[in-house]
């Protein structure tokens, strides 16, 4: 192991609809503007004092993006795990500027829905998604032996 651990994770809610920019290479890129907040009673007044922090975040992962763009909107609540990463980019006037966020790559990071299905969220197209695989008996237990790699019912990551 190398000692090093670069995650970020976040429980929060999306501050405006995902935000989707097309890259010279054809990729895209899906950003997201979360808001996390916190709560206390302040000792001195006794009143409630609260404060919120607002979190960029970019989806390198393109089925994640679709996902999002598809399926969140501002107010949505979202569970999302992946990398702190900062740029350095030129302002209009020339001068270096510096911005932190957090990416998910495509074999590096969660994202998570925490809301309840939306009446008027899209449904999923069976030409969008296919039909999920039914085992038939035999296959169900030819597929209980554990793989020889000893990893059987890990549970994996986009």
């Amino acid at each position: 192991m190398s000692g090093y651990l670069n995650r970020a994770q976040l429980i929060g809610n999306i501050g405006q609809d995902p935000e989707t920019r097309n890259m010279a290479n054809g990729g895209r890129v899906v950003t997201l503007s979360i808001a996390t907040s916190e709560s206390w009673k302040d000792d001195q007044t006794g009143e409630r004092k609260e404060r919120t922090e607002w979190h960029r975040v970019v989806l390198f992962n393109e089925r994640l993006g679709e996902l999002a763009e598809k399926y969140l909107r501002k107010g949505s609540k979202v569970f999302l795990e992946g990398t702190l990463r900062t740029r350095k980019w030129k302002d209009d006037a020339g001068a270096d500027r510096y911005t932190t966020e957090i990416q998910l790559s495509p074999y590096n990071g969660t994202l998570t829905f925490l809301d309840r299905k939306r009446d008027d969220a899209p449904t999923i197209d069976e030409k969008d998604e296919p039909a999920p695989h039914v085992a038939e008996p035999e296959e169900a237990e030819a597929s209980d032996a554990k793989p020889a790699s000893g990893r059987a019912g890990r549970k994996g990551r986009a």
